[in-house]
């Protein structure tokens, strides 16, 4: 199977959109890679560079470790499947199947056993009489499936196959297809914007925002250790809570943490605080995920935050309490500007650390073992902005409870956090830890 290399791929349209801004990317012989992100993030040009569809403004697309730039997309052994289906209405479901093979010379005889051995994989073998318009939007994305199997490419690309149909279907086919191409083994670049997709099916995930890629990982990585603020907030239902924090250092005890007019203590033997002990004086972002707060009684005394019930959502299952607990939430725009620069003291733990030597300080650590294949962006662009409404807001912390619980809106909701499962971000939205992954 082929393998997909990019090397500083930068896509510049003739009016001047930057969809792709210098992107590294590594797909493995074999590999399922989702690309994810908002609509025009660049992941569907990436798609069409790789195809051959596109040519790179600058920077090399490499197949099985060749450059191919220059190569025409017939020459390239790939299979591509389209949003709209794309297939021709004047033929039949096993003409539209098998139309690759008869542009390679096939003869009818070995190619009517092809097309039907892929039909039947799909589910499709009894509709091969019929034509296009016959079909349900999940027979003919399965036809257009078929087409590019039966060619037996080395390489699948996928651009949001499934986004025309239902809910239902969609859950279906994505089983389908993940099973089918893990069972053939076929090294596969699978574009969309349903997260849910993307970390059902995907062996990695990159994730784009206006043509820059945030973060590469497996979908266990990219959700539970977010390299950005950007990725952190794009990822998970309900979205991730980002607070406001300011930082101040007990050396030797805690770090605390204070959200609003309440306070969280990171204790000091967790690895972390080392790292977070840096923004001594600052503000920075602190995340937490529904999973991570737990009810519990209003006497409960240690990590909890207060607050009140906004307002409820029943989702049948579970229903998700909003409180008000006094903070500021930093909201991120899937594809807006990131705030300018905030202004934010950037004395700090500079200042706290100059007083003890510089035997006291800990230097932040991105690790030896990143195995991102691009960092994210470094923009100067602050996200801790002074007011912007579209920006900053009244914190809602998203908390889970019982499906129709016994409490309203204005009613007191005490809640323990898991210090844990809290994540960190400085005021340019890049991920504050001890290491990378």
């Amino acid at each position: 199977m082929a393998t997909v290399a990019l090397k500083d791929v930068t896509k510049v349209f003739p009016d001047g959109t930057v969809a792709v801004d210098r992107t590294n990317l590594d797909v493995a012989s074999g590999e399922f890679m989702v690309l994810l992100g908002p609509s025009g993030c660049g992941k569907s040009t990436m798609l069409r560079m790789i195809a051959g569809l596109e040519d790179p403004t600058s920077g090399a697309v490499l197949l099985d470790g060749e450059t191919a730039n220059d190569l025409p997309p017939r020459e390239r052994g790939v299979a591509m499947v389209f949003q709209d289906f794309a297939l021709y209405p004047h033929m039949s479901v096993g003409d539209n199947i098998g139309f690759p093979l008869k542009l390679s010379g096939v003869e009818p005889g070995p190619r009517a056993d092809q097309v039907g051995e892929v039909a039947s994989a799909l589910g499709i073998g009894d509709v091969l009489p019929r034509r296009p318009k016959q079909l349900s939007g999940g027979q003919r994305q399965r036809v257009a499936m078929g087409r590019a199997i039966v060619r037996r490419p080395r390489l699948f690309l996928m651009d949001e196959p499934l986004s025309n149909l239902d809910s239902g279907l969609r859950a279906e086919l994505r089983a389908e297809i993940s099973g089918l191409v893990h069972e053939m083994g076929v090294t596969t670049v699978y574009v969309t914007h349903d997260q849910a997709e993307a970390l059902t099916m995907a062996d990695r995930v990159a994730i784009m925002r206006k043509g820059v890629l945030q973060d590469v990982g497996t979908p266990t990585e990219v959700y539970g250790r977010p390299a950005t603020l950007y990725v952190a907030a794009f990822l998970g239902s309900p979205r991730m809570n980002l607070l406001e924090s300011q930082v101040y250092v007990h050396l030797d005890r805690h770090v605390a943490l204070h959200i609003g007019d309440q306070t969280l203590y990171l204790p000091w033997n967790d690895l972390r605080s080392r790292a977070v002990a840096h923004y001594h004086g600052e503000r920075i972002v602190v995340g937490m995920r529904a999973e991570a707060l737990t009810p519990v009684t209003p006497d409960t005394q240690g990590d909890v935050l207060r607050g009140r019930i906004r307002y409820l959502e029943h989702h049948g299952h579970e229903s998700l309490a909003f409180l008000d607990i006094g903070a500021t939430a930093i909201v991120v725009d899937e594809m807006g500007s990131a705030p300018i620069s905030s202004g934010i003291n950037t004395n700090g733990l500079r200042k706290f650390f100059s007083r003890l030597g510089t035997a006291g300080r800990v230097p932040q650590d991105t690790g030896p073992n990143d195995n991102r294949s691009t960092r994210p962006g470094t923009s100067a662009q602050h996200v801790l902005s002074e007011p912007g409404r579209h920006h900053r807001r009244p914190a809602e912390l998203a908390v889970r409870l019982a499906p129709y619980p016994a409490v309203t809106n204005g009613h007191p909701l005490t809640v323990s956090i898991r210090m844990d499962q809290l994540h960190f971000f400085d005021e340019r939205g890049q991920r504050i830890d001890v290491g990378w992954r």
